[in-house]
């Protein structure tokens, strides 16, 4: 007989691990509370789907702090080059950029979607949409649907339901009430990847929507260089996002505005420039500091000191007013989830046998720029795999 195999979450870590399953000759559901499956994943390719990452496997590792030793035989077995074969074979034609980031050349999620989701059909995949799961209940799944409550029981369960932010694509976190209630320990939900929140004053409205280039930001030990983004409520970006970990703490933040030259090369021509020219002037074509970096140190360290040596110091050490982090619905992942001492090696919950956590749902967190979809992938494609051996052996 059959067995049959529900996943719960049509993103993709879900989608990854149902190919898994129906490859094994699983009878496979997929359940999504949306009325369409990979809204996030679409919104993720909004500005060029960042589908993985070529470098060396440490540095890769790295990225994942302490989820690294757990996460480690996973994307092992499901590496960047795996992810690059996986979109090739979907017809996504994928190319590295020189940073190693991997993009589908059309730059779109949306193509790579629909194929993977006719492959899925193709393979007999069932995907019923807008059916939202209440809770899990004397051995059965319960679902709000559009033809009322519905109940399944199947042999090999797979939870794909997202972290806590971008509640309206369907990452909302309720399912912590009913995995609390079962006795599964969770780690709390945070803001990863955020962006933080600065109180401007009004001379900053002319630089809101402008992307701060060539700095580097430092909190708690940690170095990134990359761009950061004046707005309204802050600063967010690529550079922003790899330090939030540490700045959601309330750890300070530091922007080095000239990291391509040392202290001791910016205090010299910032000493030959006194006297012969006004600050602003200095600032500009002495420390070739651009208008949104000068009013940036304005904006955070006025007055500024006459002196090269912390003026120097200024510029190269420069504390932001962070307040904070964005609401956590606001940011691009979410860490906490599902306590990696609930899961063994197979990311299976050793309190129920037979139901899998893939994706966000587990207590990690990675920086943007591949890392964070790539786990997606991996843990997806592990637990499928780990639970197709599963049912095949009960």
């Amino acid at each position: 007989m059959t067995k049959t195999a529900l996943i719960i979450g049509g993103g993709p870590a879900g989608l990854m691990a149902a190919e898994q399953l129906a490859a094994a000759g699983l009878d496979v559901t997929i359940t999504e509370a949306k009325p369409s499956l990979g809204r996030k994943f679409l919104m993720a390719g909004k500005s060029g789907l960042n589908l993985t990452k070529v470098e060396d496997t440490t540095a890769f590792l790295t990225a994942y702090t302490e989820a690294q030793k757990r996460l480690g035989p996973i994307l092992d077995h499901v590496p960047p080059q795996a992810v690059i074969a996986w979109a090739n074979d979907l017809g996504a034609d994928v190319f590295t950029g020189s940073t190693g980031r991997v993009f589908p050349k059309v730059m779109k999620a949306s193509p790579l979607l629909r194929a993977w989701l006719r492959r899925l059909a193709e393979a007999n995949v069932t995907l019923l949409t807008r059916w939202r799961w209440l809770g899990f209940m004397d051995g059965t799944h319960q679902f709000d649907t559009p033809d009322g409550p519905r109940q399944i029981t199947p042999d090999i369960t797979i939870y794909a339901m997202g972290g806590a932010s971008w509640r309206k694509l369907g990452s909302d976190g309720t399912w912590a009430a009913d995995f609390a209630k079962r006795g599964i320990a969770l780690a709390p939900f945070a803001p990863a990847n955020s962006a933080l929140g600065v109180s401007w004053s009004h001379h900053m409205l002319p630089f809101f929507g402008t992307p701060l280039k060539a700095i580097s930001l430092r909190c708690q030990g940690h170095i990134t260089r990359g761009e950061a983004i004046l707005s309204q409520k802050g600063l967010e970006g690529g550079g922003i996002y790899s330090i939030s970990k540490w700045a959601r703490t309330g750890a300070d933040v530091f922007v080095d505005l000239a990291p391509d030259r040392s202290h001791e090369d910016l205090e010299t021509v910032l000493t030959k420039a006194q006297g012969k020219k006004t600050l602003s002037n200095i600032l500009r074509t002495a420390a070739r500091l651009d208008p949104i970096k000068i009013a940036l140190l304005q904006e955070c360290a006025r007055p500024l000191p006459s002196h090269p040596k912390e003026l120097a110091q200024r510029i190269k050490s420069l504390k932001l007013p962070i307040h904070g982090p964005a609401p956590m619905d606001e940011a691009i992942s979410t860490a906490g989830g599902v306590a990696w001492s609930e899961l063994d090696a197979n990311l299976m919950l050793i309190k129920q046998p037979g139901h899998f956590c893939v994706g966000e749902m587990i207590d990690w967190e990675a920086p943007t720029g591949g890392y964070l979809l790539t786990a997606c992938f991996a843990t997806g494609a592990w637990a499928g795999q780990q639970a197709a051996r599963f049912a095949d052996q009960t």
